[in-house]
């Protein structure tokens, strides 16, 4: 059975609402100060175009809201801090609705949790929620690890592994014994370098910068594309998820494109899961959603998730 959720424009209990407060934020983490100045409206902000400025904002808002200390090492991703904060609040209603309404404390798969480690971060300074990271590349583990080691206590509730697998996802790298209530993966977007660098060159010149310019979000190609794209990975994903249909409550997915989403439903549809949602988001002007399904009844969701 599939629904469709609607939900409104900003979760109530993202933290990022409204307009940025530079002046807590530059007390909060002091170097982002000598990036912040007036922009065209005379309104205090920084050049989202400056790559560094960019990273700092991303450092103060994570000290801020979550307290903690995250240093990112040089090209990798630079996630949104809020968008990804919004996929953890949606993802702890989807889980509140087996639960009569209550967020349950959850174990968390993360899939390719990459050198920022944002989604385990995150996750576990909101909701006490434990996780497990997984990552294809060795030095982006060697990167999250890092980030853990530096915040005294998530060693305890953050673990990551190595996919070893390139031409895997899920297999490989959940135990027997593993049982999550939760699956998350923010997959690849380009289906290729080409159309990632193309992309990369239309945000450049969105942004009014030269070609040669950085990318201001920055990203390893592991992190921007793989073949077939975000239809193919997330396909992918689907058809591995059939032999942990007992190790896991819900599994889901960001899906970018609104196009995908079909042939993606068509094939959960065939494999008979219990129930596929479409829980979709909007921040600000951008629209995103994330694909959910499961292969346990309602009963037996709420079961699990009592535990």
């Amino acid at each position: 059975m599939k629904k469709s959720v609607s939900l409104s424009p900003f979760h109530a209990r993202n933290r990022h609402q409204g307009e940025y407060d530079f002046a807590a934020l530059t007390a909060a983490h002091p170097p982002l100060a000598a990036k912040v100045r007036p922009n065209g409206y005379g309104v205090q902000s920084v050049d989202f175009a400056d790559p560094e400025a960019v990273m700092l904002l991303n450092q103060a808002l994570i000290k801020l809201f979550y307290g903690l200390d995250w240093q990112l090492a040089p090209g990798s991703l630079c996630p949104p801090v809020p968008g990804r904060a919004d996929y953890l609040h949606y993802l702890a209603d989807l889980l509140a609705l087996d639960n009569h309404g209550n967020i349950p404390m959850a174990d968390v798969l993360d899939i390719g949790c990459g050198a920022n480690c944002i989604y385990p971060l995150i996750g576990q300074a909101e909701y006490g929620w434990r996780f497990t990271g997984t990552e294809i590349d060795e030095q982006a583990l060697k990167a999250a690890n890092q980030i853990i080691a530096a915040n005294p206590g998530l060693q305890r509730n953050i673990r990551l592994r190595r996919q070893k697998n390139s031409a895997a996802i899920l297999s490989g790298v959940v135990n027997k014994n593993d049982f999550f209530h939760a699956v998350m993966c923010n997959p690849p977007f380009h289906a290729s370098a080409v159309e990632a660098a193309a992309g990369s060159q239309r945000k450049v010149r969105n942004l009014g910068l030269e070609n040669a310019a950085p990318l201001n979000f920055g990203g390893q190609h592991n992190e921007l594309w793989c073949e077939g794209g975000e239809k193919a990975f997330v396909a992918k994903m689907i058809a591995e998820s059939v032999a942990l249909a007992r190790q896991c409550v819900w599994f889901t997915s960001l899906v970018s494109r609104k196009e995908n989403l079909p042939a993606l439903e068509k094939q959960l549809k065939a494999l008979d899961v219990a129930e596929v949602r479409v829980v979709n988001m909007a921040q600000g002007q951008k629209q995103s959603r994330f694909l959910a399904w499961s292969f346990m009844p309602a009963a037996v969701r709420a079961q699990r998730l009592a535990k």
